[in-house]
């Protein structure tokens, strides 16, 4: 199996600037703009987890006012802010898709997406669904050529540990073992995900 490592965390919302600002309220520290995924109906703001791996705070973009069509993590049927799934990075998508197959988990085809910074640059990235499992299995993206984005200076929220809730933990599990990973998953009958992050004063938070 290639070796994945956790890529980001998606926490979306309904409304991004309440997203955010929930982000920063449990934090005290403020994610920043990423860009605006043209023609998908979203955007998103970002904070470096540490290790390699960020949090994305995405929702609807309110310059593509007149998009149409279902936007990407459920934006549309989410009533509130929450943390609905995670991405594991991976060199080589095709070859990790086909492995995770051969080991009993399919994560679904790779597409490609991509999205535009304030200042006009376009970021491209080939990844595969939203996350299967309630959205606890990871979904697997291959950042390519282009930049990661924890190389941009982003705020600093550490990540100290991500955790899951779901009725079939023993599913989820296999499934993320499936992809050469681990996640601890209790049983609970309201699939979820928590992150336990520390916030801007050394104290550990939840944000789910």
């Amino acid at each position: 199996m290639s070796d994945l490592v956790l890529d980001h965390l998606v926490y979306a919302g309904p409304n991004l600037e309440e997203a955010v600002a929930r982000v920063a309220d449990l934090t005290g520290v403020t994610p920043v703009r990423g860009g605006r995924h043209v023609g998908f109906g979203t955007a998103n703001y970002l904070a470096d987890l540490g290790a390699g791996a960020y949090l994305e705070v995405v929702g609807p973009d309110p310059e593509q006012s007149g998009h149409t069509g279902p936007r990407p993590f459920g934006v549309d049927e989410l009533t509130e802010p929450a943390l609905v799934t995670w991405a594991a990075r991976v060199d080589g998508i095709d070859a990790a898709i086909a492995e995770a197959r051969e080991s009993g988990y399919d994560p679904g085809d790779a597409f490609e997406m991509s999205r535009t910074t304030d200042d006009g640059e376009v970021l491209s990235w080939r990844l595969t669904g939203a996350g299967g499992l309630d959205g606890l299995a990871p979904f697997l993206i291959d950042w390519g050529s282009t930049p990661h984005p924890t190389t941009r200076g982003l705020p600093s929220i550490p990540l100290l540990l991500v955790t899951g809730v779901h009725p079939e933990p023993a599913a989820v599990e296999s499934a993320v073992r499936a992809l050469g990973m681990d996640m601890l998953v209790r049983r609970d009958a309201t699939p979820g995900l928590v992150a336990v992050l520390q916030n801007s004063a050394g104290k550990q938070v939840a944000l789910s």
